[in-house]
């Protein structure tokens, strides 16, 4: 009989318990990180440089529109002031015609005197 009570020992295995995890609900996913924080640092600098680049190159833009439009401004002087030299010039060689310098000196009382005229030879 011992024999037989060793057959009939049981050889129950024990299981081992797994923690149950509780299951997740259709609507509630587990938050995963879309950008880890090294990512989000990465695009600050990357969005902070593009703002400084894209005002610095605003800026000179302006500048040189500025510059532009002074330069149009000088240029258009200088024709007018070469216009008002040009027909000073012209009143200048009209007002010096011969004819215009007898009636100016016999105005101030100036007579041709003949006598008085020499001329000068080589010239």
């Amino acid at each position: 009989m011992a024999l037989e009570q060793r057959k009939f020992v049981s050889t129950h295995v024990h299981e081992q318990e797994m923690p149950v995890t509780p299951e997740r609900q259709q609507g509630e996913k587990r938050a995963r990180k879309l950008f880890s924080p090294g990512e989000k640092v990465l695009f600050v600098a990357f969005a902070s440089l593009l703002v400084i680049f894209s005002s610095v190159i605003l800026h000179t833009e302006g500048q040189l529109n500025d510059l532009n439009r002074e330069v149009q401004t000088i240029g258009t002087q200088i024709e007018q002031q070469s216009k008002q030299n040009t027909q000073l010039s012209i009143q200048v060689k009209e007002q010096s015609t011969h004819e215009r310098v007898w009636e100016k000196a016999r105005e101030l009382g100036l007579n041709l005197n003949e006598k008085n005229v020499k001329v000068v030879p080589g010239r």
